[in-house]
């Protein structure tokens, strides 16, 4: 039974940026498996109904950084593997960096326990360019 996460993403000052709900198919995932669960499905959604907007982790390459997220230039189907290898790499250089609770997370093999009572707040640190 799926269970359903709050991820947030949040400015350096506090601010939050964009909230939403994800389903995650266990209680128990690697921070790795966040990553890529966050990625794989906002990519997803972008790439089936092709808003002008692109809201996600990674700034798609030829993209431009909007207020509300990313502006792809012309309509294309973006590639989910290259945006979660850009957000791997962020996270292991410390461009991003993920709280759970309060708790900052520090490995990518990390395990959390996901409950909705507990959002996932994602912060950037430096701009991430991508597929």
């Amino acid at each position: 039974m799926p269970i359903t996460l709050i991820v947030r993403d949040e400015s350096t000052s506090g601010d939050t940026l964009h909230e939403f709900a994800l389903e995650v198919l266990t209680e128990r995932i690697t921070v790795r498996e966040l990553i890529r669960s966050r990625v794989y499905q906002e990519v997803h959604d972008y790439n089936r109904q092709q808003p002008p907007v692109f809201r996600g982790l990674v700034q798609p390459t030829d993209a431009e950084a909007t207020l509300n997220g990313y502006t792809v230039r012309k309509a294309r189907t973006i590639d989910w593997k290259k945006q979660f290898d850009k957000a791997v790499d962020a996270f292991e250089s410390n461009g991003i960096l993920i709280l759970v609770g309060n708790r900052q997370v520090e490995s990518l093999d990390e395990e959390i326990i996901v409950r909705p009572d507990k959002p996932v707040t994602f912060l950037r640190l430096t701009p991430l360019v991508g597929g």
